[in-house]
């Protein structure tokens, strides 16, 4: 006899009252950007609370142009975390292309949020993930959102490539020495520029970039970047830099053609462009010019009985800490040996290494890091940052601006609500919103201050011009580079005749084997 089943069907678990928050993309244009945030609140202010069972949680928003990076928008992650700790359930964006314009990011995040009970209304497309087959709407939409973010990216770059052609300089950031006036066009920075003449100065004295970079760390004056130390990569590139003689060398660079876009070094894949006198000149044409004929002959090593090879100094001795001396026989063979071995073979077991074989492990160690450089290097930079940030996070003062940062953002709702509830006109609401954002930006600054641990900062830092370095180098060596291992190599032990192991800037250690060792 069959049994008699009765379906009890599951209740519905939501709460009373739904907490609702909404996403936007604000204009990346500082002008609009004020306006733009507060016309957006007021919009969802009302909708949502005219809607029953729902209330406000947050505005989250981002500037427009971070859509197809998601590391870069942060008011997302922060929404995103928000979720985690179980604060909204309910999401409305505008758009797809608002929430992400990467399918594959796009997707991840709305399983993650699918998972977390959170779910997300986008208003133009009339989609909710609450719906059982969005998830192939929402591919569908991702996949024309990314499409669309392609079209404008080309766009763009054909619109940069007409300028440039027409010799119009087209820049974002000034260079140490100028500053932006209106936006685009560079003028003198007077506070700076004596000390751009000062480094060509020195330089042309006979003293080296390293020793520039110390005296003008004993200036005071901080790095475009806020850096207070300057180092001999920032001091090269000024010397290089054309910029300083009133010119403009356009596509030093150039956006990969698929997502994630990034840029890369323009190694000859495009076009570049030279354009004289698109701005005032810090530095005579002919002070450039000698500066340039300078370190081009540098860059040559002399012969001479004081020569500095580029293993100098460079080798330990991994048994007894001693550094390697170079050894030149009559007929030619070059080698390094521990000082203690050279002294007495019973000082030290490590001998002779041959210094081609040091060269070609370096070879071979760089075309390993220029092959997976994003699993070797990137994931090692990852990891300072979250260690820097688990250190810093925590922290009395971290707190306390964590705390002025979020009254000072409700502060900013509370008067755009004032506004759109009509007790409080425009003007009166754009002054109390300026105020608002400039108290913001001293607090975000004081954010970043804080959140710079200087040791490991520094870490990061020579860390990044290394994966710079790897980058910008050749896709693959065939010989030895003197300037590349200068660049990328701190110390070098030898761990074993047959075994070195290599140091570079920023921490990063490699291994490898040794095919020739002689006694």
């Amino acid at each position: 006899m069959a049994a008699n089943v009765k379906i009890i069907p599951p209740r519905e678990m939501k709460p009373d009252t739904l907490r609702v928050a909404a996403y936007c993309r604000v204009s990346s244009d500082s002008s609009d950007q004020l306006h733009s945030y507060a016309a957006q609140i007021r919009a969802y202010t009302e909708k949502i609370g005219n809607h029953e069972g729902w209330e406000l949680v947050d505005i989250y928003a981002d500037e427009g142009l971070t859509g197809t990076r998601m590391d870069k928008r942060e008011d997302f992650h922060r929404m995103l975390d928000h979720c985690r700790k179980g604060r909204i359930d309910k999401i409305l964006v505008k758009s797809i292309s608002r929430f992400a314009r990467n399918t594959k990011d796009c997707l991840a995040s709305l399983r993650e949020l699918t998972v977390l009970g959170v779910s997300v209304d986008f208003e133009e497309n009339h989609i909710s993930t609450e719906t059982l087959t969005t998830e192939l709407m929402v591919s569908v939409f991702g996949a024309l959102a990314q499409q669309e973010s392609v079209s404008i990216s080309q766009n763009q770059r054909m619109s940069y490539q007409r300028r440039m052609e027409r010799g119009e300089f087209i820049t974002t950031k000034a260079p140490f020495g100028y500053r932006l006036k209106d936006g685009k066009n560079l003028e003198i920075a007077e506070d700076e520029a004596w000390l751009i003449r000062k480094i060509f100065g020195l330089y042309l004295c006979g003293i080296g970039t390293e020793e520039i970079a110390k005296a003008v760390t004993q200036t005071g004056v901080r790095t475009r970047d806020g850096h207070a130390e300057w180092n001999h990569v920032g001091i090269n590139y000024i010397l290089r830099n054309e910029k300083y003689i009133g010119d403009a060398l356009c596509q030093k660079t150039l956006a990969t053609d698929s997502f994630p876009f990034a840029k890369k070094r323009n190694e000859g894949e495009k076009d570049q462009y030279y354009v004289d006198g698109t701005h005032p000149a810090i530095i005579s044409k002919d002070t450039f010019q000698r500066v340039q004929r300078l370190l081009n002959t540098r860059s040559q090593h002399l012969d001479g009985p004081y020569k500095v090879y580029p293993l100098s100094k460079k080798i330990l001795c991994g048994v007894c800490g001693s550094t390697f001396v170079r050894k030149a026989s009559p007929s030619g063979y070059v080698s390094w040996v521990c000082r203690k071995h050279n002294e007495s073979a019973v000082g030290c077991p490590i001998g002779r290494i041959a210094e081609s074989e040091i060269y070609a492990a370096f070879v071979r160690m760089y075309n390993k890091l220029r092959l997976h450089e994003g699993v070797i290097l990137k994931p090692a930079l990852a990891q300072l940052r979250d260690l820097n940030d688990a250190l810093q996070r925590s922290s009395p003062a971290m707190l306390a601006v964590n705390k002025a940062i979020a009254e000072a953002t409700e502060q900013s709702y509370k008067v755009a609500t004032l506004q759109s509830r009509g007790l409080l006109d425009a003007a009166a609401c754009t002054a109390k919103l300026r105020t608002i954002e400039c108290r913001l930006t001293e607090l975000r600054r004081e954010r970043r201050r804080l959140l710079k641990n200087e040791d490991l900062d520094e870490t990061m830092e020579t860390l990044r011009q290394t994966v710079n370095i790897i980058r910008g180098g050749p896709e693959r060596l065939e010989d030895f580079d003197e300037i590349l291992f200068a660049d990328l190599v701190e110390r070098i032990t030898a761990e074993s005749q047959t075994q070195v192991r290599f140091r570079l800037y920023g921490g990063i250690e490699l291994t490898e084997q040794l095919r020739e060792a002689r006694r």
